[in-house]
């Protein structure tokens, strides 16, 4: 058995305790305009913003322009990924063409072929930290954190062991060669808003 197959069977593990948390969330008041996931067993809510919204409907809209309308990709739809209570909801989420919900109704950490976070002031340190280390864990060959505050944002390829060892770092204005990744094409960053 391998790491991988170590921490795959940890998340399936949780998948039901996440599943009684999520539950239990949907009934408590969450305000309206917020987020809420669950990162390594920690309950995070996050206001969602314009600048925020902007940043993600643009890349979104880069991938349907170059898969088409019909691409599995999601925002904010909850992921379970490997590691202690990982019950993640994507900023951006792109699947692989061939994936499909478990009986459960949840879609496979396995399917996901590329993750774009947008950096929020309150859990940027989860983007940078114990959710790279997951999506790297799960073998997410392509993470991508776009940092408003900072006008940049950072390109992560090759997982291997809880990391990415490629990281390519782009400024706000640039645009970010994605060919000869999964999703093969050039985001242009010059609309991406600052906060």
């Amino acid at each position: 058995m391998t790491v991988l197959d170590d921490r795959i069977d940890m998340a399936d593990a949780n998948t039901e305790r996440l599943d009684e948390w999520f539950e239990l969330l949907e009934r408590m008041p969450v305000p309206e305009g917020y987020r809420v996931e669950i990162v390594g067993g920690n309950v995070h809510m996050t206001p969602q913003r314009g600048t925020h919204w902007s940043i993600i409907r643009r890349i979104v809209r880069a991938l349907e322009d170059r898969f088409g309308m019909d691409i599995q990709v999601f925002s904010d739809v909850r992921i379970d990924f490997p590691g202690h209570e990982n019950g993640f909801c994507p900023d951006v989420a792109l699947l692989k063409d061939s994936a499909r919900m478990d009986d459960a109704g949840h879609w496979q950490h396995q399917d996901v072929e590329f993750v774009a976070e947008v950096i929020s002031k309150g859990t940027a340190a989860n983007d940078y930290g114990p959710k790279k280390a997951a999506y790297a864990a799960a073998e997410v060959p392509l993470y991508l954190i776009v940092d408003p505050y900072k006008g940049m944002c950072y390109v992560y390829t090759q997982p291997k062991e809880n990391d990415y060892i490629t990281r390519t770092k782009v400024a706000f204005g640039e645009d970010i060669d994605l060919t000869g990744t999964v999703i093969d094409l050039v985001l242009k960053t010059d609309g991406f808003p600052r906060d």
